[in-house]
């Protein structure tokens, strides 16, 4: 997160945005959390995804021996997190809509049944959904952690497109579009980079980035706090 946020600012952001799941997975959630509280604070944009709302009420069984490693680590997650901070997680809207563009965690068709938006059909139901509210053209989404943009080509049907990090994709002004930015906290391509994206609304560019850090020492980190090991293994391979 810091990474992507010092990155973002030296390419010139002036709003940021977080898509949700602030937490569910890494070593110091309550730092992450009270980031996105500085943030919202600060007038940004920070929305709720289905790992904060574990985090806030962890999965039923979690403390009798359930099996899931991510329930496991929404209970380890919830007692590392203050009352404040699990009341601001409690209470993160599900969208948000910034100007022309619409936030959604998952796909805005029902945001709270965290469907993913992988594929050109759902994104297309996805887009449908969230150009219902008003003044609406484009739509960016967590969950999937995966960075494509689907829009619409000569055709009806939605597209899907695969950036190239870094490379700025110039963006038809009245087409709409829908993309999904990826993640920061745990890619999972084989690539271990963090995950995000600037959208320059009065040029109509979207980059997508991949960000170093010292994601061995993130891995450091969950093991040390006694998290799974698999956790630790999927930032040091990316996957």
């Amino acid at each position: 997160l810091d990474a992507c946020l010092q990155h973002a600012r030296a390419h010139g952001a002036d709003h940021f945005a977080l898509l949700g799941d602030l937490v569910g997975y890494g070593a110091d959630p309550a730092y992450v959390v009270q980031q996105a509280m500085d943030l919202v604070a600060a007038g940004y944009t920070v929305i709720g995804g289905n790992h904060d709302a574990f985090a806030v009420q962890p999965p039923a069984g979690t403390d009798k021996g359930a099996h899931s490693m991510a329930a496991q680590g929404a209970l380890w997650t919830h007692e590392q997190l203050s009352p404040e901070q699990r009341s601001f997680l409690a209470h993160l809207p599900l969208t948000a809509q910034v100007g022309g563009v619409l936030l959604v965690h998952a796909s805005a068709e029902a945001p709270e049944n965290w469907r993913y938006v992988d594929n050109e059909i759902v994104a297309a139901e996805c887009l449908e959904a969230a150009t219902k509210h008003p003044g609406v053209k484009h739509v960016f989404c967590g969950h999937v952690h995966q960075q494509t943009l689907y829009y619409r080509g000569t055709g009806r049907d939605l597209m899907a497109f695969k950036p190239t990090p870094g490379v700025a994709i110039p963006l038809t002004r009245p087409r709409h579009w829908i993309a999904t930015v990826g993640s920061v906290g745990q890619p999972r391509d084989g690539n271990a980079r963090a995950m995000y994206a600037v959208f320059d609304a009065a040029q109509a560019k979207l980059a997508f980035f991949r960000v170093g850090y010292d994601h061995i020492a993130a891995a450091a980190a969950i093991r040390a706090a006694g998290q799974p090991e698999y956790f630790a293994q999927r930032l040091e391979d990316g996957r």
